[in-house]
């Protein structure tokens, strides 16, 4: 699935989620479920985060996805119900 490696970029972003979704192939390939690997993902984020920005900083990122993701912008696909 790595989107981004035809791209030959300096942007740090790409590069980054590059590693992440080869990362990613790497890990279902090896038979750890997406949701795993989310879970796993979210975690080291969020523990990073704190680590440099602290608490109140990543609790006010995170107060903030509740809206972003009740409008949509992390789905990728909708389903009509």
């Amino acid at each position: 699935m790595r989107c981004f490696e035809e791209f030959e970029t300096d942007n740090p972003n790409l590069k980054a989620l590059d590693l992440i979704l080869a990362a990613w192939d790497e890990g279902v390939d090896t038979g750890v479920q997406p949701q795993q690997m989310a879970y796993a993902a979210l975690f080291t984020a969020l523990t990073d985060l704190v680590s440099i920005y602290g608490e109140d900083a990543v609790v006010h990122l995170t107060r903030g996805l509740e809206k972003r993701i009740g409008e949509g912008e992390f789905t990728l696909a909708r389903r009509d119900q």
